[in-house]
Formats: C-alpha cells, sequence, structure tokens
C-alpha cells in the first residue's frame, strides 16, 4: 500500500485538545443551542495515548431527526455527512470532504445509549492508562491490515476494534462512568 492508503497511527500530540478546542468553539457558534453537549472523544481525547491524527467529536442533541436541523449547518462548515444505517443513532460527518481526513463528527442523542457508551469508553481509557496502552496495541496490530483508501475498509477496521470496546465500555459502565452524564 502507498502511503495515501495506509491507517496512520501516530503517537499522541499534546496540540488535540487544543484543536478539539477551536472546532467546538465553531461548531457550538454554527449550531447554538441544537448542541446540548460536544465532546472530545475518540484515541485523541486520550493523554498519551497513539491514534490516527482525526479529532473525533460527539455532539448530543435533543432530537437526531430531522437531520436536515444541523446537516446544513455542519455542512457550512465544510462538513459532508455520510448517509449510513447508524444515522438512527449516531449520524456521522467529516472534514474534508475527501480523505485524509482532519475531524470526524458522531451525532448522537443527548442522554442517550451512545452518547453515555461513547463516554465511558472515553472516560476509562483516560483512568486506566494500562488499558489504553492495551488498546493502543489492537490499533497497531490491526492498522496495517486495512487501507485507509475506502470507506469500507476504514469500517472494517473499526469493526475489528468492536470486541474490545464493547468488553471495555461493559467494565467502565460497572463502574459508574460515565459521570455527569
Amino acid at each position: 500500500m502507498s502511503m495515501g492508503e495506509i491507517l496512520e497511527i501516530l503517537p499522541y500530540d499534546p496540540a488535540w485538545p487544543n484543536a478539539f478546542a477551536v472546532e467546538r468553539d465553531r461548531i457550538a457558534a454554527a449550531l447554538g443551542d441544537l448542541a446540548v453537549r460536544i465532546d472530545h472523544n475518540g484515541s485523541t481525547s486520550v493523554p498519551g495515548l497513539a491514534a490516527k491524527p482525526i479529532i473525533d467529536i460527539q455532539i448530543s442533541v435533543r432530537d437526531l431527526q430531522p437531520i436536515e436541523a444541523y446537516a446544513a449547518l455542519l455542512g457550512a462548515l465544510d462538513y459532508v455527512h455520510v448517509p449510513h444505517a447508524d444515522d438512527s443513532f449516531a449520524p456521522f460527518f467529516h472534514r474534508p470532504s475527501h480523505w485524509p481526513h482532519s475531524h470526524h463528527l458522531h451525532v448522537v442523542q443527548a442522554g442517550g445509549a451512545e452518547e453515555r457508551r461513547t463516554l465511558a469508553f472515553r472516560d476509562y481509557l483516560r483512568e486506566h492508562p494500562h488499558v489504553a496502552r492495551e488498546y493502543e496495541g489492537l490499533k497497531r496490530g490491526l492498522a496495517p491490515l486495512y487501507s485507509a483508501a475506502s470507506f469500507e475498509s476504514r469500517q472494517a477496521y473499526a469493526d475489528a476494534k468492536t470486541e474490545f470496546i464493547t468488553r471495555i465500555t461493559t467494565r467502565a459502565f460497572s463502574r459508574g462512568l460515565p459521570k455527569g452524564v
């Protein structure tokens, strides 16, 4: 695979939280009251964790439908909606329109199961660096097996991490995470 096709896992970059904060502020200004909360999630939100250099952002809204209520506002910020079966619980957007992406947005129901699941996993990794290292090892092992060149391959990479994520999320829930949601 050529460099543009490799799923890159890079060492943690201390600039990632600031990159999230800048984008959070842009999104908050565009969505106003539609956004109940905007969270940094994914691997770039866990200090010390190697990751694909893509800022994952979770936007919690009162109502997921109609998607058009927020899709046009996000489109004005150059986010592209990717229609998918997951639209029923977590519509997905990315920026820019072509790979490599710099930002991924996941829109979820405020107070819903998907919001809690994502934040519980993130919070557990933040509180348990040894588990974050285990997750990093899994990602580094899987990344060379998948191509960045197609959505299907990137989705297969994400799917290959599901068992680990589900196991850790179950553990996180049993310990009362996420807090404050």
